[in-house]
Order: structure tokens, then C-alpha cells, then sequence
């Protein structure tokens, strides 16, 4: 079942987000309710389970650890 939601938003902030959803060829209400079932989800799944960290998992080796990830972005990086 649907319902009807009013909210208060700014301008350009909706022009915007109607032309990301018309690049994707979806609604606008689409692209509101994706993110809001987004949310839901992220907020229901313990800490570290969320999509997009599942998705991320794994893309480096167990064995590096953070400052080794560190040291190699400030050589890369500056």
C-alpha cells in the first residue's frame, strides 16, 4: 500500500534530484522511496553488513592492515 508524503524541500535541491532521476529514467518518487528503503536496510543490518561494505569486502588481502593502507595512500597521494 502506498501513501501520499508532503515535505518541505529546497528549490534547486529538487530540480536536481528530477534530473538524476530522469538520467535514470526513473520518477522522482522512485528514486525518494529507493533511498528511503536504503536506509532501512542499513539501519536494520548489524554493523558492517550493509550493501555497500558487502560489496566492498574483500577487495583488499586480510593480511594488510590500516596503516599499511595509510602509509600507501601518503605515498601516492602526498
Amino acid at each position: 500500500m502506498q501513501s501520499k508524503l508532503t515535505v518541505r524541500v529546497d528549490h534547486e535541491l529538487i530540480q536536481a534530484a528530477k534530473r538524476y532521476a530522469s538520467r535514470r529514467k526513473i520518477s522522482l518518487s522512485q528514486l525518494i522511496e529507493g533511498y528511503l528503503k536504503t536506509l532501512s536496510v542499513i539501519q536494520d543490518e548489524p554493523a558492517g553488513t550493509a550493501p555497500v561494505l558487502q560489496r566492498l569486502s574483500g577487495i583488499l588481502p586480510s593480511d594488510v592492515t590500516v596503516d599499511e593502507v595509510h602509509q600507501h595512500w601518503d605515498a601516492k597521494y602526498g
